[in-house]
């Protein structure tokens, strides 16, 4: 296993569960990627030619309308896999995917992922797993979407973007977390500009700098401590 691959095994919750045995026998086929801000990597129906364990940054599901509105339903960080179907064994993507700050994953073929949970029960076990707690995730997408408030969202997604990014700033433009939240972008940079006031984050030219981490949680609603609790269970956190 080289470097990059180490520490991009380091990095994502998924594999870095998995115990030296299961890691063997993915380890081999790993390939390290850059993801860039706007990337789409699957479009619905377009054929899963791999999964992506996300190493930094985030990727987004996504759900596009007739009349071209898009709303986020789901989003992948440092603590999994997309897309899910490639989990599933499904041959085409359900959703888009798309890539909304530049972040880095482990590209693995889906093949290779099912045949190696074929024959590693702890490895089968652990995707079932997580395929509950992504299932748990766009359910409470779903209620967070319709229940609660445009900053107490805007809070979510900036918190689950703050785990995932590697440090306290990162690219994310007013634009495209609109675009994520379903909402139109002066609304998005409303709650942008009042959280920036109350000294919770910076944004400048399009780079977003967490400040007070704890008043960001207490901001947000209760669906980002929902959605950590249902990964934390899984991956046994202490």
């Amino acid at each position: 296993m080289n470097e990059q691959v180490q520490r991009g095994v380091r990095a994502n919750r998924f594999l870095g569960r998995l115990s030296p045995r299961s890691l063997e026998r993915l380890a081999p086929h790993l390939e390290s990627v850059e993801l860039s801000r706007r990337q789409r990597l699957f479009a619905p129906d377009d054929e899963v030619g791999a999964v992506y364990f996300v190493t930094r940054g985030l990727i987004s599901t996504v759900k596009s309308m007739h009349d071209g509105r898009v709303v986020e339903v789901g989003v992948i960080g440092v603590e999994g896999v997309a897309p899910l179907g490639g989990l599933l064994g499904l041959k085409t993507a359900l959703l888009e995917l798309l890539v909304p700050a530049p972040g880095a994953a482990l590209r693995l073929k889906p093949s290779t992922l099912r045949e190696a949970a074929a024959r590693d029960p702890a490895l089968a076990e652990l995707a079932l797993g997580y395929v509950g707690a992504s299932i748990g995730q766009i359910a409470q997408t779903a209620a967070c979407n319709r229940l609660h408030g445009l900053t107490e969202r805007c809070c979510r997604w900036l918190l689950r973007a703050h785990d995932s990014a590697g440090g306290d700033t990162f690219q994310l433009t007013h634009e495209f977390l609109a675009l994520m939240l379903g909402v139109q972008r002066p609304g998005v940079s409303l709650a942008a500009n009042a959280l920036q006031r109350e000294g919770l984050i910076r944004y400048r030219s399009g780079m977003i700098t967490v400040l007070d981490r704890a008043a960001l949680e207490a901001s947000a609603c209760e669906c980002y401590g929902a959605m950590q609790a249902q990964f934390a269970a899984l991956y046994q956190d202490r």
